[in-house]
């Protein structure tokens, strides 16, 4: 008797089976996913490579509040301000995503310098990585200009005045500075067009150009392949390899749910402050930028004046370019930290005086009892806009402008305000005009005696602008200031 081979089983394939197949057929899902996962890491998974992948989670993260955000944000210098403070006060969540999108800004940062910071100590720019280090380079440039054009957005007096000194600085380049200067403004002065393009330029291009060079960048990493330990040789891999899943994949993810975490924690216990609307005519606001420009602003102070140019353009310049350099600087194969003592000690060094100026900066601001008074004014003011119900804008026909319209005081400021010819100026209604700027929330940044005084004695910004005092009896200032309060 034979022995027959036994049948091979015919058991029919489940659904899921079936979709696999019928996807991959078709798409080429299963070669993509393995040629993803099956990454090699010479000496296997390690902690220290997370920050690359920390870094495209916070990305996402962002993409997705910042879209949130953008279904109610306007782009206008009459509304702008108040459709944030409807999302911080009024939307379910909305400051919530608010904070967790302006921490994750804060995030990338230190994720970034610590991604750098492991980089270098590795020697991972070592071996062909010229092109995978100047991608990683832009990436970082990029994103410094995501964090600048979006801190504008809210259009609150910090908002304003930061950016405000940051569109100055951009003046100082030589030859195209102030062409610059008024493509980022939109003019000479900032306003709409200002918001504007900040917002196209946040919204849009920037975040394009991330996802552009995320590409380059990960297909670089791919075509030299993961530098490995230390002691790796950084063309000659001889260490072991293990693919990037599961290990990896794991330690990617753990690192996910941690950042999103701490990020919620954050939101949920100190939520992000928005401040009274921007007033341009404020000439005793003290602007500061956030904590990852603060060494900047700092070094700016030191070197200003005659020095300016040289501290704030040709000076960071150079660092740019030492930085990017690096690869093609440090060529030697060698990656341990103490035998590289130029390029790791120029980074601690950078690291250092990065944290020290930074230091300087808030240290500096309160030891001054004169800026101490005002910084501390500044905060109150945020924390008391903070607390205020929100006001919605006084549209024509609306309640507020109703019953405004009802208030005989408010109707004798309305006639005053046009005969006095402010209108001329500051627009109908206030909205402001190309001469001066918008009226509009000036009541709920002053009382009515505070615009009475400046209404009498306008301050240098004022005058400067060309407004003149303006002489009326009491009742008429008053009358002028309940007006001028209605303004939304």
């Amino acid at each position: 008797m034979t022995n027959q081979p036994s049948p091979k089983s015919t058991g029919s394939p489940n659904i899921a089976t079936k979709l696999d197949d019928w996807l991959d057929q078709r798409t080429g899902i299963d070669s993509i996913l393995h040629e993803t996962l099956d990454e090699p890491i010479p000496g296997g998974a390690s902690w220290a490579y997370i920050f690359g992948s920390g870094l495209l989670f916070l990305f996402v993260s962002q993409v997705i509040t910042g879209v949130f955000l953008a279904l109610y944000y306007v782009p206008s210098a009459d509304h702008a301000h108040t459709v944030v403070s409807y999302i911080v006060k009024e939307v379910t969540s909305g400051s919530f995503i608010r904070s967790i999108h302006a921490y994750g800004s804060s995030g990338i940062i230190i994720l970034l310098l610590l991604h750098i910071g492991q980089t270098i100590l590795y020697g991972s720019y070592k071996g062909r990585r010229e092109l995978l280090w100047l991608s990683g380079c832009i990436l970082l440039a990029l994103m410094l200009g995501m964090a600048f054009t979006g801190y504008l957005l809210p259009w609150d007096e910090k908002a304003y005045f930061a950016t405000a000194v940051g569109t100055n600085l951009v003046a100082e380049v030589p030859f195209i500075g102030p062409i610059l200067q008024k493509l980022l403004r939109g003019g000479d002065q900032m306003g709409t067009l200002t918001l504007s393009r900040f917002y196209v330029l946040h919204v849009f291009v920037l975040p394009a150009m991330i996802i552009g060079f995320v590409a380059a960048h990960v297909f670089f990493f791919r075509k030299a392949g993961a530098a490995g330990p230390i002691r790796e040789d950084p063309i000659k891999p001889k260490l072991p390899a293990v693919p990037f899943y599961p290990r990896q994949v794991f330690m990617d993810a753990v690192f996910a749910v941690v950042l999103i975490g701490i990020l919620a924690i954050i939101a949920k216990a100190i939520p992000m402050s928005l401040g009274p609307a921007a007033n341009p005519a404020d000439t005793h606001f003290l602007p500061r930028p956030e904590w990852y420009y603060r060494p900047a602003f700092q070094w700016l102070k030191y070197l200003s004046g005659h020095w300016s140019l040289m501290g704030g353009i040709f000076l960071p310049a150079l660092l740019a370019l030492i930085f990017a350099g690096a690869p093609f600087l440090d060529r030697r194969l060698e990656r341990r930290p103490r035998r590289r003592p130029i390029s790791v000690g120029a980074f601690v060094i950078f690291l250092l005086a990065y944290i020290s100026l930074g230091i300087a900066s808030y240290r500096d601001d309160y030891r001054d009892p004169g800026m101490a008074v005002q910084m501390h004014k500044q905060d109150e003011d945020a924390k008391a806009f903070m607390q205020k119900p929100f006001v919605p804008e006084a549209a024509a026909g609306s309640p507020v402008a109703a019953l405004a319209a009802a208030d005989p005081k408010v109707l004798k400021g309305l006639a005053i305000f046009q005969a006095q010819s402010c209108n001329s100026c500051h627009g109908e209604g206030g909205i402001g005009t190309a001469a001066a700027g918008p009226l509009t929330g000036v009541g709920l940044k002053y009382t009515d005696a505070q615009l009475i005084a400046l209404i009498h004695a306008p301050n240098s910004s004022m005058t400067n602008g060309g407004m003149t005092p303006v002489t009326l009896k009491a009742e008429d200032l008053e009358a002028l200031a309940a007006y001028l309060d209605t303004l939304r």
